[in-house]
């Protein structure tokens, strides 16, 4: 997993043994020597995960870190210190780190670590927003536009549209949408998903140039750009 990586440390000799580790491990290594610097970078740069000494010239760790979570940044943090009391780990966690490293370390542990840190973060955002062309579904909201014009649905039309832009490009038959939109493990032999993806072509395509709803003959549907 290759990772763009932010050190900030004081101790040159120490940010050179980082750096020199994790370039070796196949990591892209931005160092800052204090913590104006640091704060600089971190502001300016996206980076996967940052090591963050607690006593650094100009600012410390700990007001960096509180400066980076108060303005939205929640890229990771790792805390490296010297300072190893349940106290200290308590106050670094509380400033908005994602985990405390005590000095001495074992560089091992210090990857694993981060790499943990990576895969926490992606796994904590869940797909929060689909977008198919000009169409966009937002699935906290739950509101729907097409070429930003607001487009009203109801809760079984918004449902069976998250599951079309969820396979866009891909054909989704009739099973499928019975089985994942309405919980149907059969065919009922209703005409369901007819008139819903009827009322959705209405809604979605109708006063647009091009649609995205097609029908695949024999198959089912797919929702695509003309691309794709």
């Amino acid at each position: 997993m290759l990772m763009k990586i932010l050190v900030i440390e004081d101790d040159r000799q120490a940010a050179s043994y980082l750096a020199k580790g994790l370039k070796e491990a196949g990591h892209v290594v931005d160092v800052a020597n204090d913590g104006k610097e640091g704060l600089f970078l971190a502001g300016a740069e996206h980076y996967d995960v940052m090591i963050v000494d607690r006593m650094l010239p100009g600012r410390d760790g700990l007001s960096l870190v509180q400066v980076l979570r108060a303005a939205g940044n929640d890229t990771p943090v790792l805390f490296l210190s010297a300072l190893g009391s349940v106290d200290d780990r308590v106050k670094g966690l509380k400033a908005g780190g994602d985990d405390y490293l005590t000095k001495p370390f074992a560089f091992s542990e210090l990857l694993a670590r981060i790499e943990v840190l990576v895969r926490r973060r992606g796994a904590a955002q869940p797909q929060t927003r689909l977008v198919v062309g000009d169409l966009e579904l937002d699935l906290l909201s739950r509101n729907v536009k097409r070429a930003g014009k607001p487009i009203d649905l109801l809760p079984r039309e918004f449902s069976l549209l998250e599951y079309l832009m969820r396979n866009a490009g891909s054909v989704v038959t009739r099973t499928m949408m019975l089985e994942n939109v309405w919980d149907y493990h059969f065919d009922p032999q209703t005409n369901v998903i007819d008139v819903h993806i009827a009322r959705l072509r209405q809604k979605i395509d109708k006063d647009f140039p091009t649609a995205l709803i097609h029908t695949v003959r024999g198959a089912g549907y797919s929702l695509r750009t003309a691309e794709a």
